[in-house]
């Protein structure tokens, strides 16, 4: 399995809620990572990705909790 595979999405919105939820989840143990493409594309020199638009993944063995706890801390999420 690749590393990529080993995580799943579970949160995709501004930069503030996505570090607020991955603080909430590091502290039950979840593994997490942060995606931000608009980012990424413009230090590289070409646009990319929506701006303020960042993906929280955290590790599939981890995912339905990772999800609960995303639901119930932005229940209007997707």
């Amino acid at each position: 399995m690749s590393e990529e595979e080993e995580y799943k999405r579970v949160y995709t919105g501004s930069e503030v809620n996505v570090q607020h939820l991955k603080n909430l989840l590091e502290d039950e143990g979840i593994p997490t990572r942060v995606r931000n493409d608009f980012d990424s594309g413009l230090r590289a020199g070409f646009g990319g990705g929506l701006p303020g638009q960042v993906l929280l993944f955290a590790k599939s063995e981890d995912y339905e909790k990772a999800l609960r706890i995303t639901q119930e801390t932005f229940p209007d999420s997707d």
